[in-house]
């Protein structure tokens, strides 16, 4: 009774009505009524256990100040610690401040104070007092601070010992952590589970989820969230707009993002340059530039700046679209608007002059950034080692990566796999292999794409064995003893969704730590072969001609749960027409249909070249009235009048209505027009094909050049060689390549034709200068001698 009546009178003093204090209330005691109180509550802390109980005496004159204070007086840090137990139980004793102070001690000397902090915990645990979830936040923060991920979760799975429930705040934050450790099944499990337990999300928590889907490349999955958010009734901050404007752009529903962006500015949401250069980032990344100039328009209206990641932005967009010297000149302009590239910039330009072979200008670049004190790091280097990978010039690349280790850098997992694929396009498939032997040897562990590079590189040098032997081997991975104990007995993990029922499962149980581990040591093993790999080695078998081992492999993917899609039935397909199983290969189409899997136009285009090879240019032109029919934005009246055209025998008007058509849906491919074109040469039908070509010609539509090859050869052989020769002088202005080999025989049909069809011939060619170098005009002009070289 004595130490109340001390301290009641100087508080009532200055405070008569103490009041109701928040989260970040400031504090309204004067300094020597703060001062006194909290020499009081530390001499209490001193010499009362427990604290507890003769603390609550103080409730009324405390705040987050004094809270603060009496923590950081405290010399005894598991006093201080008990103290902020009993504080936390009390909305309005909390602050930033308290809980940055407890951050520190506990990771001070190396996290000594962590230990301590426990050893309060269960003291306070066996004297049945309460304990908030606010008091396991600091303790899963302190563990993140040390880089402590796996005890951070741990810490989070322990809370249930304590009979302590997670609250929002806790959640986000054990969110947040299993996110940046790129565990995103787990971190959406505990989300399933805090839905559950019924703490509803906040905007934090969808933010932290769909930035961690976005950026684990599950877009559709992130938007599915995002809408599961609106739904809700949550209204998305500017951080989960931000991230959801470049998801959208990335699901290329730039439309979608347009609005959401308007929608941000028309409701008065803060609009800045973040959100400005996510859009134009996400515009550019498709290659649209048109729209990101249009864009850059209206944000410099708004008063958006174009600062130095703008301009990377835009640099790689028209690197994309393939614009180069746009791309150079508006890198040139950085110098005039005193902007000083960066490594990221520098990275972009490299990248690319290589995709447009320019290889000694990029290499140009690498040492004019390092002579401007711009370090290139390992992926700066893989950048310029894949282009010259590109043109086949693999000293360069090779000398490049020893080059790295020279700048205290070391080359990635990237860097080999470049390198792999490299050789494996040059043939070199055993140089290859001893790459890939010896990145293992150092530590650097093979991707799921150093893999498939391999096994593409092996299957296409016809050793399919040995392609097999390394699928296995990826499959068990660097850990056979996980491997074996997840794929066998009753509850077997064979793909992305059976692990992520064992992980719920697993939560659920409250053994979040173990799915935790699990997920972990799954990382660290290896790879798992995903439907890529499937396809690459399917792809192997059927282009050996062994469709049953290629169906062997298909059955086998199902089993392990992954579903099939448009490539590895387009690739079946294609392997049964190879041993001319037309009509197998017709039923596996329908059964694709059936099982869900929509066929993309290549799964068409595929079957029409067969029917045509086969003569049977009218299924081949039924199958892409097919493949229209199944598209969103098809009129049926449209369709059905091409349709009766062709069964009329009028194909170029049905042809021209296919034209109107795919102009007017802006969805233009060229490649069926090819495949007929081709398919009336092979049906001996050059006037019909001419006719394709005229139209084509019309529309301004370029024709590829192993039509015109067709043509030329079929116009050939039915004697139309004035015809021939104007199709042969339509590829020399537009720039085709033809081989040597069409030259040669235009050139032989000629000389056996009529002497002024035969000096049209010559000074033909020798003007458009594309005779190939086995091809002596004047020899054969003096021998008569027409042998095709």
């Amino acid at each position: 009774m004595k130490l109340r009546s001390l301290i009641l009178k100087p508080i009532f003093h200055f405070t008569p009505n103490p009041p109701k204090f928040i989260y970040f209330q400031t504090h309204p005691f004067t300094s020597q009524s703060e001062i006194s109180i909290c020499n009081e509550v530390l001499t209490i802390l001193d010499t009362i256990n427990p604290m507890e109980s003769a603390l609550s005496i103080f409730i009324p004159y405390l705040s987050p100040h004094i809270v603060t204070s009496v923590i950081q007086e405290q010399q005894n840090p598991k006093l201080g610690f008990r103290f902020f137990l009993w504080a936390m139980r009390r909305k309005r004793f909390r602050s930033w401040d308290s809980h940055n102070l407890v951050i520190d001690m506990l990771v001070r000397d190396n996290g000594t104070g962590i230990g301590l902090y426990w050893e309060a915990l269960e003291e306070v645990k066996n004297l049945g007092v309460k304990i908030p979830s606010r008091a396991f936040v600091v303790l899963i923060a302190g563990y993140w601070k040390m880089n402590e991920a796996e005890k951070a979760v741990e810490c989070f799975g322990r809370m249930k010992d304590f009979d302590c429930k997670p609250d929002l705040f806790t959640y986000n934050m054990v969110l947040h952590i299993m996110v940046k450790k790129e565990v995103i099944l787990l971190a959406l499990a505990v989300y399933n589970m805090m839905l559950k337990s019924n703490s509803y999300p906040n905007c934090s928590t969808f933010s932290i989820l769909i930035d961690g889907l976005c950026k684990d490349g599950k877009t559709k999955d992130a938007l599915k969230l995002f809408d599961e958010m609106t739904e809700r009734g949550i209204m998305p901050d500017k951080i989960t707009n931000t991230v959801i404007l470049f998801g959208l752009c990335q699901a290329k529903r730039t439309d979608d993002a347009y609005r959401l962006f308007n929608a941000m500015k028309n409701s008065g949401s803060p609009v800045d340059f973040v959100t400005y250069n996510a859009l134009l980032n996400g515009v550019c990344k498709l290659g649209k530039m048109e729209e990101a100039l249009c864009i850059l328009k209206d944000f410099k209206k708004d008063g958006f700046v174009l600062g130095l990641r703008g301009y990377a932005y835009l640099v790689d967009g028209l690197f994309r679209a393939r614009r180069f010297n746009e791309a150079h000149e508006l890198f040139q302009k950085l110098h005039y608007d005193n902007i000083t590239p960066d490594l990221i910039l520098y990275t972009i330009m490299i990248r690319g002059l290589s995709k447009a072979g320019m290889m000694n200008d990029a290499l140009k670049m690498l040492r004019d950034m390092t002579d401007r004190g711009v370090v290139p790091d390992t992926h700066c280097y893989n950048t310029l080692i894949k282009g010259f990978c590109d043109m086949g010039l693999l000293d360069q690349a090779r000398s490049l990566k020893l080059e790295i280790s020279e700048l205290d850098s070391f080359p990635n997992t990237y860097t080999y796999t470049i390198l792999i694929c490299g050789m494996c396009k040059n043939g070199l498939v055993g140089e290859a292999r001893q790459i890939f032997n010896d990145m293992e040897k150092i530590g650097c562990f093979p991707s799921v794409v150093t893999f498939n590079a391999l096994i593409d590189g092996l299957c296409k040098a016809g050793e399919l064995e040995e392609a097999r032997l390394l699928f296995y081997k990826m499959e068990i991975g660097r850990n056979p003893s996980l491997f074996l104990r997840l794929s066998q007995g009753a509850d077997r993990v064979l793909d992305s969704a059976s692990l992520q029922t064992m992980v719920e499962r697993l939560c659920e149980s409250g053994l979040i730590l173990k799915a935790y581990r699990l997920l972990m040591q799954l990382a660290d093993s290896g790879v798992v072969p995903t439907i890529t790999t499937y396809n690459i080695l399917i792809n192997g078998f059927c282009k050996e001609g062994k469709i049953n081992g290629a169906f062997k492999l298909f059955k086998e993917l199902q089993l392990k749960g992954l579903s099939a899609d448009s490539i590895t039935y387009g690739t079946l397909i294609d392997g049964l027409q190879r041993v001319d199983r037309e009509d197998d290969a017709f039923v596996v189409l329908e059964q694709m249909t059936k099982n869900g899997c929509k066929p993309h136009s290549a799964v068409y285009k595929s079957l029409m070249t067969w029917s045509c090879r086969k003569r049977k240019l009218s299924v081949a032109f039924g199958l892409w009235l097919k493949y229209l029919r199944s598209l969103p934005d098809r009129e049926e009246e449209a369709i059905k009048s091409v349709e009766e055209n062709f069964e009329r025998g009028e194909l170029e008007k049905a042809v021209r209505e296919l034209l109107e058509m795919d102009f007017k849906l802006r969805d233009f491919d060229s490649a069926p027009y090819t495949i007929w074109l081709i398919g009336l040469c092979q049906v001996h039908k050059p006037n019909e094909a001419l006719n394709i070509f005229a139209i084509l010609d019309e529309f301004s539509i370029n024709v590829s050049a192993p039509s015109c090859v067709m043509l030329i050869n079929s116009l050939c052989k039915e004697g139309h060689l004035d015809l021939a020769i104007k199709i042969f002088l339509y590829t020399v202005e537009k720039g085709l390549v033809l081989r040597p080999r069409i030259c040669n025989q235009l050139l032989k049909c000629l000389l056996r034709s009529r002497e002024k069809q035969k000096k049209m011939s010559f000074a033909g060619l020798s003007r458009v200068g594309c005779v190939r170098p086995n091809l002596d005009i004047e020899k054969i002009r003096m021998t008569g001698n027409t042998k095709v070289v």
